[in-house]
């Protein structure tokens, strides 16, 4: 998403030969605090995620000694031991392995695991040295071939570290019955300190302190998000899947550079685009299924797949609106070969439902006029001219010929029970996906989407500095009506969902924390919508699954 409020004066460019002391500070504000000791330590928790049928991905990053802290580049090489058990006390071992952690991987670590059985809770730890990494838990996918009653998936993102605390992440560890989580992108920020919509309230600082450009920056930045405690309980609870969106690299990233890059000022932007994605890797408990990309495809017996796409590797740059380049069938928001591969799994595809990790926004969306004070921070928030919109052009409205395609494509293969999960938006959406948005609803659905809102990233509340609820009670009634495919949207508050699916229906159960500037923030549950199997179309539901 667009950065919030900011002016064209806010980047402080990060000179190259700023190496030693200049890079000594923003890394000591990146080390937590206990990293002094000559033990190796385990400061940025454990995580696992993709999780297959017989196994799954670990991850941990091992800081050697006190120095070795993120995007340092020192340290020794260091063995990490890792043991995978059917318990939680460790004491029934099925795997065991070790690997090294070293200063070209910025001491993080991976363990792709097989052998498991399907289906199947595992508990894991890291070792090194004397020390050992908590003990966390992690989850196998059900066989290929398994009749699956049902699947529980917690939903996010858009985590803005200094708008606020991840008080939704400790809510989903909570729960205990979630199969694996999903994070739809932006898990990081790459803005320098008080550049990114905080209500104008740093709540906590970034490290570093500057806009990230370097695979030091990159590194450090990651480095700070995996010490909070929250984000770590949720990784320590169950497998993430997850894709990246602009943040990870820059605002508004496409594949010849972002709107957040000055090309030659800020440096190349391949270089850049390397340094983060190479970060990301590294950092994240993720497959590349395609080398330097995010999309892949994973499953979850009969019951669902989930195609999760990379809408920032391949597409076009983005375009002003007005002037007829969205529907540009030379433009594309995928890449040819990713839309092929999406449009051929979801084809061939025999599970009950086939579910898409969708970075942003699938359904149409226009606003029409909404009154001055609504349509300014409407439009800020969207990155949309504050004259007036029918767009979001960083969303498929931008690439409406890659939409078309897709769209067509299910309905001449008859694909049913399609269902695209989203972020971006820093909103939460309850949408049809009609074939004809001019028409709707008397023309057909193809498909439904859910759009969480935001971790903590500024919504239109937070942008027009007003209570909770205040702007969404005006501008939800006014998007309804220019989008009737539009169930329901709440503009305003922070949270997560919990995507809940049996045989007969895919439900998303969304909920709101009380204060994303307090760390013991509580959470409710505000509304539910499902599609039933066979129907495109979105129901509320009046309670959680």
């Amino acid at each position: 998403m667009p950065a919030g409020v900011r002016t064209p004066s806010r980047r402080t460019v990060v000179k190259a030969a700023a190496a030693g002391a200049v890079l000594a500070a923003p890394l000591a504000a990146a080390l937590p605090a206990g990293a002094a000791g000559a033990a190796p330590a385990f400061l940025h928790g454990v995580a696992s995620g993709d999780p297959l049928p017989d196994g799954v991905l670990l991850w941990t990053r091992v800081t050697p000694v006190p120095e070795a802290i993120p995007g340092s580049g020192t340290g020794p090489d260091t063995p990490v031991n890792w043991v995978v058990a059917t318990d939680k006390a460790l004491t029934n071992v099925v795997a065991k392995g070790s690997v090294t952690a070293t200063a070209g991987s910025d001491h993080t670590v991976k363990a792709d695991v097989r052998g498991l059985a399907p289906a199947t809770d595992y508990w894991f730890r890291f070792s090194a040295g004397p020390t050992d990494s908590p003990v966390a838990r992690t989850r196998t996918a059900p066989a290929a071939g398994a009749a699956v009653a049902g699947l529980r998936f917690g939903v996010v993102s858009c985590a803005n570290w200094e708008a606020g605390y991840f008080s939704s992440y400790r809510h989903l560890a909570a729960r205990g019955d979630l199969d694996a989580w999903l994070h739809l992108g932006d898990y990081i920020y790459e803005y320098g300190t008080g550049e990114y919509g905080t209500r104008d309230t740093v709540v906590r600082p970034h490290a570093p302190a500057h806009e990230i450009l370097t695979l030091a920056d990159y590194r450090i930045r990651h480095g700070r998000y995996k010490t909070d405690p929250d984000l770590q309980a949720l990784h320590a609870t169950a497998p993430v899947v997850a894709i990246w969106d602009d943040h990870e690299i820059a605002n508004d990233t496409w594949s010849g550079g972002a709107e957040n890059h000055t090309e030659g000022a800020e440096g190349p932007w391949a270089a850049r685009q390397a340094a983060a994605k190479q970060a990301y890797f590294e950092w994240m408990p993720v497959r590349p299924a395609i080398a330097g990309t995010t999309y892949r495809r994973l499953r979850f017996g009969k019951l669902a797949d989930l195609s999760l796409l990379d809408l920032r590797t391949y597409r076009s740059q983005q375009v002003a609106l007005g002037n007829g380049d969205v529907d540009d069938p030379d433009r594309t928001l995928t890449g040819r070969a990713q839309l092929d591969w999406l449009k051929s799994g979801l084809a061939a595809s025999d599970t009950t439902w086939r579910l898409v990790g969708n970075p942003v926004m699938m359904a149409p969306f226009a606003i029409g006029s909404l009154s001055a004070e609504l349509l300014k921070p409407l439009a800020e928030l969207l990155g949309l001219p504050r004259e007036g919109l029918a767009l979001n052009t960083d969303q498929w409205d931008g690439y409406t010929d890659d939409r078309r395609e897709l769209l067509a494509h299910l309905r001449a293969n008859a694909v049913r029970n399609t269902v695209f999960l989203t972020g971006d938006i820093h909103m939460a959406w309850a949408n049809d996906v009609p074939y004809n948005a001019g028409t709707y609803p008397l023309s057909a659905s193809a498909a439904t989407e859910f759009v969480v809102t935001s971790v903590s990233s500024d919504n239109l509340d937070d942008i027009v500095k007003v209570p909770e609820g205040t702007v969404s009670a005006v501008a939800a009634p006014v998007i309804r009506a220019a989008n009737r495919h539009v169930h329901w949207v709440d503009t305003d508050r922070h949270g997560y969902g919990v995507l809940d699916i049996t045989a007969e229906r895919a439900q998303m159960d969304y909920y709101a924390v009380s204060d994303r500037t307090d760390p013991d923030a509580t959470s409710r549950w505000v509304r539910s919508y499902r599609t039933r199997s066979g129907t495109q179309r979105v129901e509320r539901v009046y309670s959680p699954a």
